[in-house]
């Protein structure tokens, strides 16, 4: 029995059955099976059921089969916004046994041909508005064919256009791949669970991104073990999820594609997550009941005008993931809604659930929370011992949702994998008397004061809750006196505010090694697409 056991939610099993289906396709088919006419996904007011999922992504599949050529194993990149679209096409290549490749639609040319020929693929499935990315590369890369998405398929609400760049001639339209589909044979690959499901390119906080190749395995397991975790809390096919975060991204895919998806919930798709407006909106007139984000969602989201004035009845979840969720941004959101955000901690490479902080009798303790069913997570020093309870080392973590590695990239793989098959994730952290977990920070941005460590998280943190300021990024700075001093880069809401405000709040609240040397104000910090900071573009 682990540490954390005593503290599982009542009646939640230590151990989960990954072999509940056989494979992501059987997933499916079981799950529509169970919802039938059920509302799985709606998008700008159309609503999509379990049945029309099913022959709609039948139709698409059978397309890719017949006319793409696609075959089990094949790598098919999708590079789309959050819609009805990108939810089809989703289980349209899942069913067809390919290796599903999520794509930033957002991303540069540079990232785009970097995955492309990374992942050796050769059928992309693109929105018409980032089909100008596709054309400075395409000929540098492995393509053949190229099907291309309109704001206005499937929804019909007519959404203004997005023009295909006229150096793209694509092999379909998606619509035309849907029509066609209906009249051609569809194939159900056979899938054993150790065959990949997924390729999530990852660490573009830390340079060109890496493809974590995560098997139906373990996507089948995190999905049980998210939803077993969540059964006291969460109401099944009740629930009315909101998807603000983008669905090329692991967070969303996992959870609110795919974890809601299995329990029958009903998930609304924002396409436009800068209209915070409409968000808001969305909360009262979906009825939403649960909603996953991330941590500058949620900032963004307690700062914008009409906050205060939503209805959040319905209300009963809200999970932050992706980093941890701010103290002071946690009190705003819980003083208005009156539901505290709870906390998940996961990675890319554990698709992507590792720990919940829902412990036993829903008693909050800080943190982010303990192991899901079927996880053991060990915290170890540099010499790779294992440290003793309340001390700072790598969080490690085993279970049956850790990937498979890095696609094509066995030599880092070995440098993430231990022996006795444990993944270093990178996060320094700790574990508590009750078996939480608490992060510190990423090993890689921690800063080096006359050789004490400073965390980046704790400065921002603190800074949180400084009136007029909006968010922060710390990062080391290079100082010939001390190796290294702390530096803020800091958005504020208030104009007045100076870089002397800043460090005078910082003394009164931080050790004085911590306390910023300098503080440079922008408009707006860098951040990955789903809202992380990018504390490296800011590094001198």
């Amino acid at each position: 029995m682990k540490p954390w056991h005593k503290n599982y939610p009542e009646n939640v099993e230590h151990e989960i059955d990954d072999k509940k289906y056989q494979s992501m396709v059987d997933l499916f088919n079981q799950t529509v099976e169970r919802f039938q006419d059920k509302v799985a996904y709606a998008n700008y007011g159309t609503e999509l059921t379990f049945n029309e999922l099913e022959v709609l992504s039948r139709d698409f599949a059978a397309y890719l089969q017949n006319v793409s050529g696609v075959k089990k194993g094949d790598r098919i990149g999708l590079m789309c916004p959050n819609g009805l679209q990108f939810v089809v096409a989703t289980w349209g290549i899942i069913r067809t046994g390919a290796i599903l490749v999520n794509v930033n639609p957002y991303y540069t040319p540079r990232e785009l041909k970097h995955q492309l020929n990374n992942a050796e693929m050769e059928t992309i499935v693109i929105h018409a508005g980032s089909t100008s990315v596709l054309a400075e590369v395409i000929d540098e890369s492995p393509i053949k064919n190229v099907l291309a998405i309109k704001p206005d398929d499937i929804v019909n609400k007519g959404l203004p256009d997005s023009v295909i760049d006229p150096r793209i001639n694509p092999d379909a339209m998606f619509t035309q791949a849907l029509k066609e589909g209906k009249d051609l044979q569809y194939t159900e690959p056979t899938i054993v669970p150790s065959d990949l499901f997924f390729l999530q390119y990852t660490g573009g906080t830390t340079g060109l991104s890496k493809g974590v190749m995560l098997s139906n395995n373990n996507m089948v397991a995190n999905i049980v073990q998210f939803n077993e975790f969540t059964k006291n809390i969460l109401i099944g096919e009740d629930e009315i999820v909101l998807t603000a975060i983008p669905m090329y991204h692991i967070l969303a895919l996992a959870v609110n594609t795919l974890c809601y998806f299995e329990m029958g919930a009903q998930n609304v798709l924002i396409t436009d997550a800068t209209n915070l407006a409409n968000i808001l909106d969305t909360f009262t007139s979906s009825k939403v009941t649960s909603f996953v984000s991330v941590n500058s969602m949620f900032n963004a989201l307690v700062h914008c005008d009409g906050f205060d004035d939503v209805d959040f009845s319905t209300m009963h979840f809200a999970i932050g993931g992706g980093a941890p969720v701010q103290e002071a941004v946690s009190q705003k959101w819980a003083k208005v809604t009156g539901q505290r955000i709870y906390e998940g901690y996961g990675l890319s490479e554990t698709a992507p659930v590792l720990c919940l902080n829902i412990g036993k009798d829903d008693v909050y303790v800080p943190g982010v929370g303990i192991p899901l069913s079927s996880t053991d997570i060990i915290i170890r020093d540099l010499d790779d011992n294992i440290v003793k309870q309340g001390e700072l080392g790598e969080v490690c973590a085993k279970g049956p949702q850790v990937m498979q590695g890095y696609w094509n990239n066995p030599k880092v793989t070995a440098e993430v994998m231990t022996d006795d098959g444990y993944f270093l994730t990178d996060d320094i952290g700790y574990m508590d008397e009750f078996g939480y977990f608490h992060l510190v920070d990423r090993k890689k941005e921690m800063i080096l004061v006359s050789g004490l460590c400073v965390y980046p998280n704790e400065i921002e943190g603190n800074l949180a809750k400084m009136a007029g300021l909006l968010e922060t990024a710390c990062v080391g700075r290079k100082d010939p006196d001390t190796g290294e001093v702390t530096k803020i880069y800091a958005v504020k809401t208030d104009p007045s505010i100076t870089a002397e405000d800043v460090i005078a709040f910082c003394c009164d609240c931080l050790e004085s090694h911590k306390v910023p040397k300098e503080v440079v104000f922008m408009d707006a910090l860098p951040k990955t697409s789903v809202g992380k900071i990018l504390r490296r573009e800011l590094t001198d």
